[in-house]
Protein backbone atom coordinates (compact mmCIF):
# COMPACT_ATOMS: atom_id res chain seq x y z
CA UNK A 1 0.00 0.00 0.00
CA UNK A 2 1.62 3.36 -1.01
CA UNK A 3 1.22 5.81 1.42
CA UNK A 4 1.89 9.77 0.87
CA UNK A 5 2.57 11.64 4.61
CA UNK A 6 2.95 15.62 4.15
CA UNK A 7 4.59 17.95 7.16
CA UNK A 8 5.85 21.30 7.80
CA UNK A 9 2.59 23.16 7.80
CA UNK A 10 1.64 25.65 10.02
CA UNK A 11 0.96 29.58 10.79
CA UNK A 12 2.87 31.93 9.99
CA UNK A 13 3.24 35.34 9.36
CA UNK A 14 2.86 37.17 6.54
CA UNK A 15 6.61 38.18 4.64
CA UNK A 16 7.31 34.78 6.59
CA UNK A 17 8.63 31.09 5.09
CA UNK A 18 7.67 27.75 5.50
CA UNK A 19 9.02 23.76 4.17
CA UNK A 20 6.44 21.54 3.32
CA UNK A 21 7.90 17.81 2.84
CA UNK A 22 6.31 14.54 1.36
CA UNK A 23 7.40 11.37 1.57
CA UNK A 24 6.01 8.83 -0.47
CA UNK A 25 5.89 5.16 1.65
CA UNK A 26 5.15 1.20 1.08
CA UNK A 27 6.01 -0.89 -2.30
CA UNK A 28 6.53 0.79 -5.19
CA UNK A 29 9.16 0.86 -8.29
CA UNK A 30 9.08 4.46 -9.04
CA UNK A 31 7.93 7.66 -8.62
CA UNK A 32 7.39 9.93 -11.21
CA UNK A 33 5.91 13.95 -11.61
CA UNK A 34 5.37 14.87 -8.14
CA UNK A 35 3.77 17.90 -7.58
CA UNK A 36 1.85 20.26 -4.65
CA UNK A 37 -1.36 21.29 -5.22
CA UNK A 38 -3.39 23.40 -2.75
CA UNK A 39 -7.53 23.97 -1.64
CA UNK A 40 -8.32 27.12 -0.18
CA UNK A 41 -12.04 27.30 1.27
CA UNK A 42 -14.97 27.68 -1.17
CA UNK A 43 -12.10 27.33 -4.44
CA UNK A 44 -11.23 24.35 -6.42
CA UNK A 45 -7.90 22.34 -5.86
CA UNK A 46 -5.19 24.29 -7.64
CA UNK A 47 -1.47 23.37 -9.24
CA UNK A 48 0.83 24.53 -6.77
CA UNK A 49 4.22 23.45 -8.31
CA UNK A 50 5.01 20.22 -9.72
CA UNK A 51 8.51 18.58 -10.70
CA UNK A 52 9.48 15.41 -13.50
CA UNK A 53 11.15 12.40 -12.11
CA UNK A 54 15.15 13.84 -12.82
CA UNK A 55 13.93 17.17 -11.51
CA UNK A 56 15.26 19.52 -14.32
CA UNK A 57 11.52 20.37 -15.42
CA UNK A 58 9.32 22.03 -13.08
CA UNK A 59 5.82 24.13 -13.38
CA UNK A 60 4.90 26.71 -10.89
CA UNK A 61 1.76 28.55 -10.48
CA UNK A 62 1.75 32.45 -11.75
CA UNK A 63 0.93 33.19 -8.15
CA UNK A 64 3.50 31.72 -6.53
CA UNK A 65 6.39 32.15 -8.89
CA UNK A 66 9.54 33.72 -7.58
CA UNK A 67 8.59 32.97 -4.26
CA UNK A 68 8.04 29.23 -4.12
CA UNK A 69 10.42 25.96 -5.17
CA UNK A 70 9.80 22.72 -5.67
CA UNK A 71 12.67 20.13 -5.52
CA UNK A 72 12.76 16.62 -4.72
CA UNK A 73 15.01 13.82 -3.51
CA UNK A 74 15.07 10.22 -5.20
CA UNK A 75 16.81 8.67 -2.84
CA UNK A 76 14.52 9.76 0.13
CA UNK A 77 11.19 9.27 -1.86
CA UNK A 78 10.65 13.00 -1.02
CA UNK A 79 9.23 16.19 -2.39
CA UNK A 80 9.66 20.08 -1.14
CA UNK A 81 8.10 22.98 -1.50
CA UNK A 82 10.18 25.82 -0.26
CA UNK A 83 7.71 29.14 1.07
CA UNK A 84 9.25 32.25 1.28
CA UNK A 85 7.50 35.73 1.09
CA UNK A 86 3.78 34.16 2.15
CA UNK A 87 0.76 36.15 1.82
CA UNK A 88 -2.40 35.64 3.38
CA UNK A 89 -4.07 34.38 -0.60
CA UNK A 90 -1.70 31.88 0.01
CA UNK A 91 -3.65 30.20 3.21
CA UNK A 92 -4.81 26.65 2.15
CA UNK A 93 -4.96 23.11 2.78
CA UNK A 94 -1.87 21.77 0.41
CA UNK A 95 -1.75 18.15 -0.90
CA UNK A 96 0.90 16.53 -2.12
CA UNK A 97 0.56 14.52 -5.63
CA UNK A 98 2.76 11.85 -7.17
CA UNK A 99 2.45 9.29 -10.13
CA UNK A 100 3.59 6.30 -9.44
CA UNK A 101 4.71 3.03 -10.92
CA UNK A 102 3.35 0.56 -7.98
CA UNK A 103 4.87 -2.72 -9.41
CA UNK A 104 5.84 -1.76 -13.21
CA UNK A 105 6.14 1.30 -15.01
CA UNK A 106 3.62 -0.04 -17.62
CA UNK A 107 0.85 1.10 -15.13
CA UNK A 108 1.61 4.07 -13.31
CA UNK A 109 -1.66 5.32 -11.22
CA UNK A 110 -1.90 8.76 -9.31
CA UNK A 111 -1.81 9.62 -5.58
CA UNK A 112 -2.51 11.60 -3.13
CA UNK A 113 -1.66 12.75 0.46
CA UNK A 114 -4.59 14.02 3.03
CA UNK A 115 -2.82 17.51 3.16
CA UNK A 116 -1.59 19.76 5.37
CA UNK A 117 -2.65 23.34 6.35
CA UNK A 118 -0.77 26.53 5.81
CA UNK A 119 -2.00 29.60 7.27
CA UNK A 120 -0.90 33.34 6.79
CA UNK A 121 -2.05 35.86 9.31
CA UNK A 122 -0.67 38.21 10.98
Amino acid sequence: QVQLVESGGGLVQPGGSLRLSCTASGSFIRLYVMGWYRQAPGKQRELVADIARGGNTTTYADSVKGRFTISRDNAENTVYLQMNMLKPEDTAVYYCKADIAPYTDYYIRTYWGRGTQVTVSS
